[in-house]
């Protein structure tokens, strides 16, 4: 066999290879945005860059077009990453769409679901630098979108994603805080709040309850996803807690919920994350919120389990919290 065809990772959701081609066995297929009569909830795309692709599927909850005139009543914004370990899925993703059509009708938000760019034809940092800019764009109204010049709360951001969204919502975070200090009036003085709902972390070296499958996994796909990454998988970007990491003291925002699940695979990291953002002695309030006998992002793949419906109800609580 020729080495630069061998496999390096093999997942029931892609495959990857040496010379750096992947196959993805599912993420690719997509739906349009719309109507959904079962919430209320229109969505509609927006391009943001052309030059790169980037853009966003808007999630407008029908409470917005109810209220009007001097009873009209502004939403606040959830920018929103999606998963796919930065290799497939998408923000028209079938799989997604329903959770967030779901989540702005319940929490009454104007979600800003934002389509990065995917390695290994755009290696990271492309999907933080889209996500970022996107953050941005949203923060500005959107360049004048009337969804979010008209509806939008913008004195009330939020940042969300879930698996490796939930990677970028920290990332994200820390590069608005590296962008200027918050009396600075730049996108970090607008996030009220973050949550990572079983975030993609990982390390070089194992922590307790950690199995060594995920260890294997997580290393490769990070390498793959980020040939430039430092110190291998404990690069800061996905080792948050490395000795080289900057400081989670400088989290950007006032409220942070970390959400894992008790079956997961990142439910060790994420929990370290959490332990670790209370011990930084960060100002700000940070909450655990576990999901008993549940896997990887069940919320998406069983939303109707007393499991999801509590998780939604306590990501409604969050978002509904000054």
């Amino acid at each position: 066999m020729d080495s630069s065809s061998e496999i390096i990772l093999d997942t029931p959701y892609f495959r990857i290879y040496s010379d750096r081609r992947i196959d993805r066995l599912m993420g690719t297929s997509t739906v349009p945005p719309g109507f959904d009569a079962a919430t209320g909830v229109t969505s509609k795309d927006v391009v943001i860059d052309g030059e790169t692709g980037l853009y966003a599927r808007l999630y407008l909850p029908d409470t917005a077009s109810r209220s009007s005139g001097d009873n009209k009543k502004k939403l606040p914004v959830l920018v929103y990453f999606h998963g796919g370990g930065f290799v497939t899925q998408s923000a028209a993703s079938p799989l997604y769409q329903p959770f967030l059509n779901s989540l702005a009708a319940r929490a009454g938000l104007l979600v800003v679901s934002v389509n990065y760019r995917l390695a290994p034809e755009h290696p990271l940092p492309a999907g933080y630098d889209d996500s970022f800019r996107a953050l941005k764009w949203a923060a500005a109204s959107g360049d004048g979108d009337p969804w979010l010049s008209q509806h939008g709360d913008l004195g009330r951001l939020f940042i969300a994603g879930h698996s490796a969204g939930g990677n970028i919502v920290h990332n994200v975070a820390m590069m608005a805080a590296a962008e200027g200090p918050a009396s600075s009036g730049t996108v970090a003085t607008r996030i009220e709040g973050a949550v990572l709902l079983h975030a993609g972390f990982a390390g070089r070296e194992p922590i307790d309850g950690e199995t060594p499958e995920w260890m294997e996994i997580s290393g490769k796909l990070w390498c793959f996803v980020c040939p430039d990454a430092t110190d291998g998988a404990d690069d800061p970007r996905m080792n948050p807690m490395a000795a080289a990491a900057p400081s989670l003291r400088k989290l950007p925002c006032k409220r942070v919920l970390v959400c894992v699940a008790e079956k997961d695979f990142t439910r060790p990291r994420g929990r370290a994350y959490y332990e670790a953002l209370v011990a930084s002695g960060w100002s700000g309030a940070v909450e655990l919120f576990e999901s008993e006998g549940q896997e990887h992002v069940f919320f998406l793949i069983k939303p109707g389990s007393d499991e999801a419906v509590e998780l939604m109800d306590r990501l409604v609580s969050f978002f509904a919290r000054n």
